[in-house]
């Protein structure tokens, strides 16, 4: 059997029916991979089930949560292969035509990480992601798919479906702790790479089922997931953003949401967001405005 430089990490917590349901169809794409199952739920061990359906595979059981960051970080560290395959436990593969991205990462010692295509459960195809600065803030939306073959800069590459590689990965920090439980994370770890002279492409010929949230929608309500999402928003800006003009219609525009749930949570933890911004800054080689810059359509 041929070895693949290819380590999948597959983060789980909790809704483990679906978790064996999809491991069952994606383990016959995992031939030549190296297969980690990062269980963040310390109070149900899954050795035995998944060794079940794929004995091949390496499983890890938290003692204590760590929330995706943190669990993502520990399963990446347990990896010994030079990429890492961040698949969520709610992906589906189709094939494994995610090993023709190895060609890429050999070609380009820049690229960092690139993201797939991704069909989402009401058909939509994801994965492809911009930006632009508006209000204060850097806002992303999707990129419409046009044509399967071409490759295109992605703003950042999804942590649920993505390969990434594992020095850079590393070398940048990882995932930052500040995000969790969840979100965000991927989008700080992308923007540090872009920030830091690496590229992140999107990939729409590699194509996956992801039925996003199927576990976050499940085990938090809505009224938090928006909190949080919003703190960490916060956290982002204010651990990454640096040109001087911007940075200045951020604060300008801040008063507007002073009263929006998850603005005080972001408050609270400033002085962290600080010390891990002194750290950050120190890898950027480029400006915020150049990063944006490639997004402009």
């Amino acid at each position: 059997m041929k070895k693949y430089p290819i380590s999948i990490v597959i983060p789980v917590y909790k809704n483990y029916r679906m978790f064996y349901g999809y491991l069952e169809i994606n383990k016959k794409y995992f031939e030549g991979c190296e297969v980690i199952v990062m269980n963040d739920y310390p109070l149900e061990n899954i050795t035995k089930p998944v060794k079940k359906i794929y004995p091949e595979a390496v499983v890890v059981n938290n003692k204590k949560n760590q929330g995706f960051a943190g669990n993502v970080n520990k399963g990446i560290m347990k990896t010994t292969r030079n990429y890492v395959f961040l698949m969520n436990s709610d992906v589906v593969l189709r094939d494994n035509s995610f090993l023709v991205l190895l060609d890429l990462f050999k070609k380009d010692r820049k690229l960092f990480a690139a993201g797939f295509a991704q069909i989402d459960k009401d058909g939509r195809i994801v994965g492809g992601n911009r930006a632009y600065f508006k209000n204060g803030f850097i806002n992303h939306s999707h990129q419409p798919v046009s044509n399967f073959e071409k490759l295109t800069s992605n703003f950042w590459a999804e942590g649920g479906s993505s390969i990434f590689r594992k020095k850079i990965f590393i070398e940048l920090g990882m995932l930052d702790n500040l995000y969790n439980p969840f979100y965000w994370e991927d989008i700080d770890l992308s923007y540090r790479a872009w920030k830091s002279g690496y590229k992140i492409m999107f990939t729409p010929r590699v194509r996956v089922e992801h039925h996003h949230e199927s576990t976050i929608g499940k085990y938090f309500d809505q009224s938090r997931i928006l909190r949080i999402a919003f703190r960490n928003q916060l956290i982002f800006h204010w651990k990454n953003l640096t040109d001087k003009k911007l940075l200045l219609e951020h604060l300008i525009n801040l008063p507007k949401y002073l009263f929006t749930p998850g603005f005080f949570d972001a408050l609270f933890k400033l002085p962290k967001i600080l010390q891990a911004r002194r750290k950050t800054v120190k890898l950027f080689k480029k400006t915020d405005k150049e990063i944006l810059a490639i997004f402009k359509t």
